[in-house]
């Protein structure tokens, strides 16, 4: 059960430092919008536009919020 939380936290660590690295690239955020959309549908996730601008401002919040700490 251990390894199974292991393996769970390491692969929402890579994801939340993958987006953190596409959001900060210097592109326009129509640009990055595709591309976490993309890589969320390569991993069977699909969202509407609506729920992309939300997951997206969701992340970017948080980003702000960790910067003001």
């Amino acid at each position: 059960m251990k390894a199974l939380n292991f393996l769970a936290a390491f692969i929402g660590g890579a994801a939340v430092g993958a987006a953190f690295g596409i959001l900060f690239a210097p592109e326009k955020g129509t640009d990055t919008r595709d591309k976490i959309a993309e890589a969320l549908r390569k991993r069977g996730i699909r969202l509407n536009s609506k729920e992309m601008a939300t997951l997206v401002d969701e992340i970017a919040e948080e980003i702000k919020a960790g910067e003001d700490e």
